[in-house]
């Protein structure tokens, strides 16, 4: 769809106004493409709210956040954008904060963990839309022919995955740090072994000692032995992960609530579990959230309000959450899911949510440094790949975009 770049208001709220919103597609074709249900929003909302006409454009997740950039660099900002980062636009002073924006009671019922990763300088600027949570998946089949169970630690893992090597499994474990997601992948491993990309005052910490471990551990104990299947995890995207996981040919991955919908379509029976540490059970799994946020440009901030007050109503979050298998941001969403027994394939993943954590997001740096990590992180566990060196080398480039802030 093509933008529509006009229209104009002012702060005070009077007049017609068309409000231009651009949306990210979860959908997987046109069938089940976003832009139906936020046409469909759009549509309530204007009925409601007489003299506010809402102009909706959806792009797929390759393009919104670049078409986003470009209107913004051409001075022709959306009023409203749903997309994947905020923190550069939050910096260049180009958008309302949420108490700007949306009511007391719209922004109180947020899930404090999203709401934590959605501010810069200690402001609400980035409100989150949707969010999901990691588990370990495996295949259920796969897994009872070769006589195993589901895997609680790492030493689990790689004796779970020598066991399907045995039996023919393409993937024992995939694992894609090819440079589509990488830095989620790279995130729940740093994770599973006591690290993080940050340290506990918010600066990088790519390069330190639990995450070398980590990275050391995948090279010697998966991928040097053969585990990971036959494409190079520098090389394997994470759709090329998915798609071999719904049709049968990987024994474990990390996965995400989407994939168990997709994989059990095809008929995979699919075994969930928390992901696997060095020494148990990882206490926090890795949280996604995408964002949603109101542009000062068009001195809309009235409209963006109430359209943003009525798009977070429960009704709507749900019917997101449902139609996506993703979780619910606000509290009130998530206690309705989990007292739901329609979504009880979705509970675990709730219950993770609040004890997740998030890529830091808040930092304008953040985009600089998720592209190194996409770019280099697959060298790291490459035969002859020096771990030590490429995180180094990554953290190096994360603090120095970090220092130009």
């Amino acid at each position: 769809m093509t933008a529509t770049l006009s229209g104009c208001g002012s702060d005070a709220g009077g007049g017609d106004v068309t409000l231009k919103l651009v949306a990210a597609d979860y959908g997987t074709n046109a069938e089940n493409s976003s832009e139906h249900y936020w046409n469909d929003v759009a549509a309530e909302f204007e009925k409601g709210n007489p003299g506010i006409k809402v102009d909706v454009s959806v792009y797929s997740w390759k393009d919104v956040d670049r078409k986003v950039s470009e209107m913004v660099k051409a001075g022709k900002a959306p009023d409203i954008a749903q997309i994947g980062a905020y923190a550069d636009y939050a910096k260049a002073d180009k958008l309302y904060t949420a108490d700007e924006m949306i009511a007391i009671r719209t922004g109180a019922n947020f899930l404090p963990s999203l709401t934590d990763a959605g501010e810069v300088d200690d402001k609400l600027y980035g409100l989150p839309f949707v969010a999901s949570t990691r588990l370990l998946f495996y295949n259920k089949a796969l897994f009872t022919r070769a006589g195993i169970t589901a895997p609680q630690t790492w030493d689990d893992i790689r004796s779970d995955a020598a066991a399907l090597k045995q039996r023919g499994v393409t993937y024992p474990f995939a694992l894609p740090l090819g440079q589509e997601e990488s830095q989620a992948e790279t995130l729940m491993w740093l994770l599973s072994g006591g690290g993080g990309y940050t340290d506990e005052v918010g600066s990088y910490d790519i390069d330190s000692p639990a995450n070398i471990a980590t990275f050391r551990w995948l090279k010697d104990n998966l991928v040097g032995k053969g585990l990971t299947g036959p494409v190079a995890p520098g090389k394997l995207d994470r759709a090329q992960a998915f798609d071999a996981f719904t049709k049968g040919e990987v024994g474990m991955l990390n996965g995400h609530p989407t994939l168990m919908q997709e994989a059990e379509k095809k008929g995979v029976k699919v075994g969930m579990v928390p992901l696997p540490g060095a020494d148990g059970p990882t206490k926090g799994s890795m949280g996604v959230a995408d964002w949603m946020m109101g542009f000062k440009q068009n001195g809309h901030r009235v409209q963006i309000g109430k359209f943003l007050d009525f798009a977070y109503k429960d009704d709507n979050v749900m019917s997101f959450a449902d139609q996506y298998d993703l979780l619910p941001v606000t509290s009130t969403a998530s206690e309705a899911m989990q007292a739901d027994s329609k979504h009880k394939s979705l509970h675990a993943f709730l219950e993770a949510l609040p004890n997740s954590q998030l890529p830091p997001f808040g930092k304008t740096s953040w985009a600089k440094a998720s592209e190194t990590i996409k770019e280099k992180i697959g060298s790291a566990v490459e035969p002859g790949g020096n771990p030590e060196s490429v995180l180094v080398d990554i953290a190096a480039q994360a603090r120095q975009a970090e220092s130009a802030e």
